[in-house]
């Protein structure tokens, strides 16, 4: 269930940047090469650490995360930056 409190406090940086990380992992993206080929700019890298960290569904993301696979996954619907993932994705096809 979301949490669906209006003011809900920004989480700890340090912890959302791993997050992102993580979720890039399971999902297949490379952060670091997006941002070596200008892909993704360090503002748009900071935007997707922001948006994690007012994410309501960031406990969800930290069990779906606990739950390691093999084979890469797509982004959960919960995601904040579901459509951001895919359109890196997208890019580094290119």
């Amino acid at each position: 269930m979301f949490d669906t409190r209006p003011n809900q406090p920004l989480g700890e940086t340090k912890d959302h940047y791993w997050l992102v990380q993580r979720m890039a992992r399971a999902n297949g993206t490379d952060l670091v090469g997006a941002a070596e080929d200008g892909t993704l700019s360090q503002d748009d890298w900071a935007a997707m650490v922001h948006r994690c960290r007012a994410c309501k569904w960031a406990e969800g993301c930290k069990r779906w995360l606990s739950h390691p696979e093999t084979e890469l996954r797509e982004t959960p619907e919960g995601c904040v930056n579901r459509h951001h993932f895919a359109a890196l994705q997208d890019g580094m096809k290119e």
